[in-house]
């Protein structure tokens, strides 16, 4: 999908994709999110101004103008927020994504193409909607998983799942792999994280074992040979992420732990957990380990504590067990 330079959409829409594109270097998938939340916006004001009657899917947006940016006030984008709402049925989480999408653009209009002098986000007051605790498997969930891969005789399946569960990589950084990314001497592999951000992740005794063991049979593959992906198809080429979910899905469910909306990146949550409960690893750790921006990003791992040890209080047999006795006769 390239809706750069789209014939559908205005001149300045098509700057700012491209812009965080070559500028902001943002994920092809992130900015199809921002690009799909500004349309529908743009498509919401275009109506307003117009009132051509048309769902707002069939609204044409290409001749939008600069001048009718330049009129959008903060009650516009409260409006377009309560739509959202009442006519869209958006939960929280989908009206604060169109909020930041909506500010990211309106301070690319600001701040770059310099073609509004007001932004109307910038004095927009809404909540932050309470994050969510991530799913991840326990201890016991997460040793089964591997018992599972390990019986299916693909050292390149356990391989995978072993790095997801022990280094918390993403799905792209791990199709990413290179045989020369690898570094057996420091028993560490380079990754391309977020932003093409390179890092370093280092690999604790089980995954040195299971990259040796899947190496043996990859190196001698000969009509791989020249591929240089460490993870590859049976096409002989790298292997693909939708390969990977497929591969991650077949053994939650051998190992019967499918229906509990775990995938590839709830492996990285788990892997995050499991360092946290149970190692020395504190925030700032995990946050290098992750690879986040942001420590806020993985400050959700210090509630995860909280939350179990409400749900250990809340299971306690004697917890639903009432006094009969109405009467307080504490001293």
């Amino acid at each position: 999908m390239n809706n750069y330079n789209s014939p559908e959409n205005p001149e300045f829409l098509n700057n700012y994709l491209v812009h965080m594109k070559i500028v902001k270097l943002l994920a092809q998938r992130t900015i199809e999110e921002y690009y799909t939340d500004i349309r529908l916006f743009l498509r919401f004001i275009y109506e307003n101004n117009h009132n051509t009657g048309k769902d707002l899917e069939d609204i044409s947006i290409r001749d939008m103008t600069e001048s009718e940016l330049k009129k959008i006030s903060v009650t516009d984008i409260y409006n377009f927020i309560f739509y959202t709402s009442d006519e869209r049925n958006n939960k929280d989480r989908a009206r604060y994504r169109k909020i930041s999408s909506l500010r990211s653009f309106f301070k690319y209009l600001e701040k770059v193409a310099h073609i509004i002098e007001d932004n109307p986000t910038k004095d927009l007051d809404v909540p932050v909607p309470k994050a969510a605790l991530p799913k991840f498997l326990s201890l016991n969930e997460s040793l089964r998983l591997l018992e599972t891969a390990d019986s299916a005789d693909s050292k390149r399946d356990y391989c995978i799942i072993t790095l997801f569960l022990n280094c918390g990589m993403r799905l792209s950084e791990l199709v990413g792999i290179n045989i020369k990314d690898i570094d057996f001497y420091e028993n560490r592999l380079k990754v391309l994280g977020k932003r093409s951000k390179e890092r370093m992740v280092y690999l604790n005794p089980a995954c040195v074992d299971a990259l040796q063991k899947y190496l043996v049979i990859r190196k001698n593959n000969p009509k791989a040979a020249d591929e240089p992906a460490l993870f590859i198809s049976n096409q002989n080429r790298r292997i693909s992420k939708r390969r990977v979910q497929q591969i991650v899905e077949d053994t939650l469910q051998k190992a019967h732990l499918d229906g509990k909306g775990i995938t590839t990146h709830k492996l990285r949550h788990t892997a995050a957990t499991l360092m946290y409960q149970y190692g020395d690893a504190d925030v700032l750790t995990l946050k290098e380990l992750l690879g986040h921006a942001s420590i806020s990003t993985t400050e959700i791992y210090t509630h995860l504590n909280d939350e179990n040890v409400r749900n250990a209080i809340e299971s306690n047999p004697l917890s639903k067990i009432k006094s009969d006795n109405s009467d307080d006769n504490t001293d």
